[in-house]
């Protein structure tokens, strides 16, 4: 099929599928100014990692993380110019079958030879746009992938994960050589129409994993936050764990049921339920939902999210509730054959599946009035904010008013978080940390894209970055 057949086909403007950047009539891509982008060429590239341990093993997909791997990825132009990524590896969540069939760090050891596989790759590579070289950089880190694996059906989202440290890194040196200061500049044209708002707040959404104790499910309420997402899904068989599923959400909702926020028309909790694709059948998802209708908590789901397998190839559009893609949509032509199906919302992950890939998607469920929000992958406080530059931006989530919708849960799960703080340009500012369940997005915010081109000391040491 030719690419021009496939977009007229999916309805989609030529701009959500394409490299990201106008073109005049010479080819020469330019920014939303209209002025002419930079070539640069990558001159040197590298990376390292850290590894960052679990406050208690985190329980999804059937599985336990122990411990994360925070990648920082480096780039030099010809120019002289660099950009500095992070990236937190999720093994688990981007293939379970990986991770079950290696050691824990056997896992992360693989998709860290992916990372730097791919800076090899860019080494006197020549690009104008991230997105561009990132169409063009994570086909050939999959298939490197699969043999560092030696897994042929190693999920294509092993491969974004691996490349999202050196995405943003690229997205960094984008930005500064072509004189950008802010994120509202970096975004291509291609894609603002996805990402035109500039929400005042986002809702921040903490995650409930299988061995969080129900009192510290309700304490992150009395605290404020009211967006819940609850992992369900839990290990067994499908039988034992839809029962165990079932006993955990009555528990929860029976400590919940009576809690209030000023941020929905009902007044009651938004329960968002993620199953990493562990249901194998539509019927033990619709066992689910009836048991969620006999405790009451039925009309509180905002969103079930990857109920199923990739591979299940099952039709929802018969299910009501919002049911979410996410890991399966990979790419574009993913998340539009997931629209099809009867998905009616994307969770994004610019900090999972890179920034590049992440705008293309919001463009394109924004063109099929989709809604989309920000999910997170347990990751670093400096990626927070690359995850709430995409959430403050996109189209309000149904049901909430004026708010952007990012997940973030890694001050519930990683040790040292307060430490992982200090790398932060802006630590102290007060729009860093939630607030009564909500991050405060200012002007002040906005102005300084939250930190995210500013210079990071000590990632610069690591790198050995020569100033001057």
């Amino acid at each position: 099929m030719q690419r021009r057949d496939f977009i007229k086909m999916a309805g989609l403007s030529a701009a959500a599928l394409g490299a990201g950047c106008a073109t005049t009539g010479s080819t020469r891509a330019v920014d939303g100014a209209g002025r002419p982008l930079k070539r640069i060429t990558i001159a040197d590239a590298s990376c390292q990692f850290e590894r960052e341990p679990m406050v208690r093993p985190f329980g999804f997909k059937g599985g336990y993380l122990t411990e994360e791997w925070i990648v920082s990825a480096f780039v030099r132009s010809t120019s002289g110019k660099y950009g500095i990524g992070l990236g937190t590896q999720s093994c688990l969540w981007s293939d379970a079958a990986v991770f079950a069939s290696n050691s824990e760090a056997g896992g992360n050891a693989i998709m860290f030879a992916m990372t730097q596989h791919a800076l090899k790759l860019l080494k006197g590579k020549s690009f104008e746009s991230p997105v561009e070289l990132n169409d063009w950089l994570w086909p050939q880190v999959w298939a490197y992938g699969k043999k560092v694996a030696n897994n042929p059906n190693l999920r294509a989202t092993f491969a974004l994960n691996a490349l999202v440290s050196v995405d943003n890194a690229l997205w960094v040196l984008f930005a500064r050589e072509n004189g950008m200061t802010s994120f509202d500049e970096m975004i291509p044209p291609a894609y603002r129409p996805a990402l035109s708002c500039h929400h005042e707040k986002c809702a921040s959404i903490p995650l409930m994993s299988y061995a969080v104790p129900v009192p510290e499910v309700r304490a992150a309420v009395d605290s404020g936050y009211f967006f819940m997402k609850i992992k369900i899904g839990q290990p067994g068989t499908q039988a034992e764990m839809l029962d165990k599923d079932m006993k955990r959400v009555s528990a929860i909702h029976a400590a919940l049921k009576d809690a209030r926020t000023p941020y929905t028309k009902t007044g009651k909790l938004p329960y968002y339920f993620d199953a990493n694709g562990r249901y194998e059948k539509k019927e033990t998802l619709l066992k689910f939902i009836d048991h969620l209708k006999a405790i009451g908590a039925y009309d509180q789901v905002a969103i079930i999210e990857e109920p199923f397998d990739e591979h299940a190839d099952i039709d929802v559009n018969d299910i009501p509730l919002r049911l979410a893609a996410d890991e399966s949509a990979h790419t574009v032509k993913d998340a539009l054959d997931r629209m099809d199906m009867g998905y009616r919302a994307m969770a994004l992950k610019p900090i999972a599946k890179t920034m590049s890939m992440s705008m293309k998607i919001a463009q394109a469920a924004f063109e099929r009035k989709v809604p989309c929000f920000c999910a997170d992958l347990t990751v670093c406080p400096i990626m927070v904010e690359w995850n709430k530059a995409v959430a403050a931006r996109l189209p309000a989530f149904p049901g909430l008013g004026d708010l952007g919708l990012v997940e973030t849960n890694g001050h519930q799960n990683f040790r040292n978080w307060e430490t992982m703080r200090k790398d932060l340009p802006y630590p102290s500012a007060h729009w860093s940390r939630t607030e009564k369940g909500v991050f405060e997005c200012d002007k002040d915010w906005y102005a300084k894209s939250g930190g995210m081109l500013e210079h990071l000391p000590r990632y610069e040491e690591i790198f050995r970055v020569k100033k001057g």
